[in-house]
């Protein structure tokens, strides 16, 4: 059970960065359906609950060591896998950026520090934890994921009562019956480009079916219940034009509150920055040589990118990279149907 939990925050500290913390994926993705919203979501985490199982089971089962292998497995087209391997690689230096520039977000909002000073923090920590590989993302994960999951959680139940959800989209291009339901499968989509390369090397830890089905539910259920939470809070008002929605409606409960749901959300930017960064580096860099070279590129570029607005950055990059992302996913669960139907 234990490393079933390891895993687990592994998965949870991945997926929820600063755009799940803050508030910015759940205003874009579910919260303008209204409803709707809450419905999509729930898809969104079960498909991302499938993919986890998806992929775990066929590592395991095929003995699969490396995404390149993982690719040839699910699609033998050579082109096609060096598509798809350039459109990862490249959001998981995007994501990487747009953690960046998230930390030096909070603290120039809330503490007006310059963002080049909370730039070369992050970089060096991200730089400091990258030499420990995956060591440092699974001890990382493990000591801020369940404090942020306790965090989260205590502040949805405690306004789930005097919040009233809206039950209509915002707006009347919100109207659209199946944009909900494609807004849902995009998040999930881009979600799932950057957490497959973090599976690959969390194999080791899963090393039977049981863990996997528990690793894959336990997953899908506490991603459901955070983000039903953080949906709740922005219906409190429209927060469109924030930067860091969830963290200006804390506001409202007090001086305590805000201070520790920026905590929450720097632990969240800093796993999620590292599974990213840990994710580029291990997919770009086959030599240890490499690997130093493309460490200090990523630490470096990293202060020059972190001027850039993070709503700007999440509100363009994660929905087209959704997109892009589709065409993986189709990729693995089509390989499953075809292994099911083989076997049976």
């Amino acid at each position: 059970m234990k490393s079933v939990a390891r895993v687990s925050f592994v998965i949870i500290g991945t997926i929820i960065g600063a755009g799940f913390a803050s508030g910015q994926e759940i205003n874009l993705f579910f919260i303008p359906y209204g409803i709707k919203g809450i419905f999509g979501m729930l898809i969104s985490c079960i498909l991302t609950g499938s993919i986890i199982n998806i992929v775990l089971t066929s590592l395991q089962k095929n003995n699969i060591q490396t995404y390149e292998q993982l690719l040839s497995h699910i699609c033998p087209n050579q082109k096609l896998n060096k598509i798809i391997r350039l459109i990862v690689t490249l959001f998981l230096l995007t994501s990487f950026y747009i953690m960046i520039a998230g930390f030096c977000t909070y603290f120039k909002q809330e503490w007006n520090i310059p963002i080049i000073i909370t730039a070369i923090i992050v970089s060096l920590l991200c730089y400091i934890t990258f030499q420990k590989n995956i060591q440092g993302v699974l001890s990382i994960n493990t000591l801020l994921i369940p404090a942020l999951i306790f965090f989260i959680l205590y502040l949805g139940i405690k306004n789930l009562s005097t919040t009233p959800i809206s039950l209509m989209p915002l707006e009347a291009q919100y109207h659209t019956p199946i944009k909900w339901f494609i807004s849902s499968i995009l998040y999930a989509s881009y979600n799932s480009i950057i957490l497959i390369p973090i599976l690959i090397e969390l194999k080791p830890y899963m090393n039977t079916k049981n863990k996997i089905k528990i690793v894959s539910l336990l997953c899908s259920i506490i991603l459901s219940v955070l983000g039903i939470c953080l949906f709740y809070l922005l219906q409190k008002q429209h927060v469109h034009t924030i930067e860091l929605p969830i963290l200006y409606i804390v506001k409202q409960f007090g001086t305590l509150y805000p201070l520790l749901y920026g905590m929450v959300i720097i632990a969240a930017i800093f796993t999620s920055a590292i599974s990213a960064g840990y994710s580029f580096l291990s997919s770009i860099a086959k030599k240890q040589n490499n690997y130093q070279k493309y460490l200090i590129f990523l630490c470096i570029s990293a202060l020059f990118v972190a001027k850039i607005s993070f709503s700007t950055l999440v509100n363009i990059w994660y929905p087209f990279f959704g997109l892009l992302g589709l065409m993986q996913i189709f990729l693995l669960f089509y390989k499953a149907a075809i292994e099911k139907k083989n076997k049976n």
